[in-house]
């Protein structure tokens, strides 16, 4: 990724399995507030907006243009717990469709190398 759309990877272990759904959520919550300090959080779910490429470009450029860095938050097996979503600036949906971690991943990656090139003013985007 080109400097000004730098990709950095945290890698958060998941809580213990020891626990019900709930407390794992409410458990990893901290965490995940704390690896995203300051930035503007995008909870990836599967209720969230469905954006187009352009208008996730558009997001990531507005951030970029304010100063902001942004945090994508892939949640554990279980999800992300009600609270880092309600702190999000925004849920967005990859796909309607369940997507394992590893690949959602990729996906996001791809995407936000695609929002770099359409903000860029480069071809690789075809709309």
């Amino acid at each position: 990724m080109p400097r000004e759309f730098a990709v950095e990877l945290i890698e958060l272990k998941p809580a213990p399995r020891n626990k019900t759904v709930g407390q794992i959520l409410a458990l990893e919550a901290p965490r995940i507030a704390s690896a995203c300090g300051a930035a503007a959080m995008v909870a990836l779910d599967e209720r969230g907006a469905a954006w187009s490429s352009v208008e996730f470009a558009d997001r990531l450029a507005r951030w970029r243009d304010d100063g902001r860095d942004v945090a994508f938050v892939i949640g554990s097996a279980d999800g992300i717990d009600a609270s880092i979503k309600r702190r999000a600036a925004a849920l967005l949906q990859l796909s309607a469709l369940t997507l394992p971690h590893a690949l959602a991943r990729v996906v996001l990656c791809e995407q936000l190398w695609r929002a770099w090139s359409i903000v860029d003013g480069h071809p690789y985007h075809r709309a």
